[in-house]
């Protein structure tokens, strides 16, 4: 799946275009390289992003096409950094 894409999806960013231009101004990366919003992301893959409050790390549990609110939620876990109020240190049920 389209790296810009799964971070709609999964909600991390609230629309695709805003998601594009992000990896457009190289605040996201896969797996520790700077990615183009088409760049593939796959089950396992580390995304990198930079909000305006600091880097947020997510891997990837999940890939779908579509999801309601609670399946986007169960799509990453947080490696690093706050996500909405998330921090790595929350445990999730998945």
């Amino acid at each position: 799946m389209r790296v810009d894409k799964f971070l709609k999806v999964s909600r991390l960013v609230k629309r695709r275009t805003v998601a594009r231009e992000a990896c457009e101004e190289g605040r996201v990366a896969v797996n520790g390289r700077k990615a183009k919003p088409g760049s593939e992301v796959s089950v396992g893959d580390i995304v990198a992003i930079e909000f305006g409050g600091g880097t947020v790390q997510v891997q990837v549990l999940e890939v779908r096409d579509s999801a309601t609110a609670d399946i986007a939620r169960r799509m990453y876990r947080v490696v690093e950094g706050p996500v909405r109020g998330i921090s790595p240190a929350d445990e999730h049920t998945y």
